[in-house]
């Protein structure tokens, strides 16, 4: 017997959470969400573990879905406390069409002059293109879809399966086509891939191809983890209706494990990476910038720096190196002065008085300042 969707509003007493400063992968510093659990249900999504569904049965998470219903209000009071940077937000599920609170929270950006990401498995988002073309054209707006298999894959349909009442592939990338026709920055976040299912380099070139020849920018990707009663309830599905997949998924995340045994990743990472350079798009988002922003150059010169760690993270470099430029990044991301402007006042000298900015950094830094390099300009 099938089990009918419960709606549940209620009334938050807060709606934003705040990061220190922009992350260095969605470049989101904000993030705000207009419901609690999806109707989509994908059988692998890591919105299952404990610390965002704190329920006793993680079936509730696509079952009873909660609607904030005062989200517009909190986000619109929150938003006029803080500087104005990227908010991750939206939630195109079904709940959607009978709420609309993800357009609502949208109208709140546009009128705050707030930049927005928003990442979907759904076309409903071309709903509110009109709104997506406002914000873009004040600050910014990038949509990305979720697709973690392409037409034409071997495995595409078992991962159809899993994706449960997600529309198909297919209508993500024309939502995404039309969305790049309109001017509005958008790609693939290809998560997660399955080990088994989405990892062959058939699907991975499916994916990078469909993206391209559908407008998109980016490709960004990461694998499959599974913690507490997440990995219980997959290990359920997979032993109800993949049987073959069992086995080799508990060799793959023993007892205790977040992610993959053996550390595959970055060979992954390094083959998307090349499928990516041949179709002519990138396997990182582009860092939208703000119109008119004071401290773009800062912003830019950061970007470089968390491209190089995660391409230090592809060929497994010395975390200490790693860490060495992450930590540069995070601090001319708070820089209040514009870097342009200390290096031609104080040289190097300047550079390496930032915090977390030494000599060899400082150099670094120096060269993406150079005027023949692409981020000055």
């Amino acid at each position: 017997m099938s089990r009918r969707t419960q709606f549940v509003s209620y009334q938050p007493k807060t709606i934003l959470n705040k990061g220190q400063r922009a992350d260095h992968w969605f470049w989101t510093r904000y993030s705000a969400y207009p419901y609690t659990g999806c109707q989509h249900g994908c059988e692998f999504c890591y919105c299952r573990e404990r610390k965002y569904c704190p329920r006793d049965d993680p079936n509730d998470f696509a079952y009873v879905i909660k609607a904030k219903e005062n989200a517009p209000q909190l986000l619109r009071r929150a938003l006029a406390r803080v500087p104005v940077d990227m908010i991750f937000t939206g939630d195109y599920q079904p709940a959607e069409r009978k709420f609309t609170l993800s357009r609502q929270m949208l109208e709140v950006c546009c009128d705050l002059g707030f930049p927005v990401f928003v990442l979907s498995r759904s076309p409903l988002v071309l709903r509110d293109l009109d709104l997506l073309q406002a914000i873009n054209e004040r600050s910014r707006a990038v949509v990305a879809f979720s697709v973690i298999a392409a037409p034409g894959s071997p495995h595409y349909e078992r991962v159809c399966q899993m994706e449960r009442l997600a529309p198909p592939a297919e209508k993500r990338f024309a939502a995404m086509e039309q969305l790049a026709q309109a001017g509005i920055q958008t790609g693939i976040c290809f998560m997660p891939i399955l080990p088994g299912l989405c990892d062959d380099n058939a699907n991975l070139g499916n994916v990078v191809r469909w993206t391209a020849d559908h407008g998109g920018q980016f490709v960004l990707a990461s694998g499959l983890t599974l913690a507490d009663q997440q990995r219980d309830f997959f290990f359920g599905v997979l032993r109800e209706r993949f049987p073959d997949l069992l086995g080799p998924y508990k060799k793959l995340y023993p007892e205790g494990s977040y992610a993959p045994a053996g550390g595959s990743w970055p060979k992954i990472g390094l083959r998307i990476r090349e499928f990516c350079s041949q179709a002519g798009i990138a396997d990182r988002m582009p860092r939208p910038i703000i119109p008119g922003e004071k401290r773009a150059l800062n912003k830019r010169v950061v970007e470089a720096l968390a491209n190089q760690v995660y391409a230090m993270e592809l060929h497994r470099e010395a975390s200490q190196r790693i860490w060495a430029y992450r930590k540069a990044a995070w601090a001319i991301e708070d820089l209040e002065q514009e870097i342009g402007l200390v290096y031609r006042t104080m040289g190097l000298r300047g550079l390496q008085s930032i915090r977390d900015v030494g000599p060899g950094l400082a150099a670094e830094v120096e060269k993406l300042l150079c005027p023949s390099y692409p981020i000055s300009k």
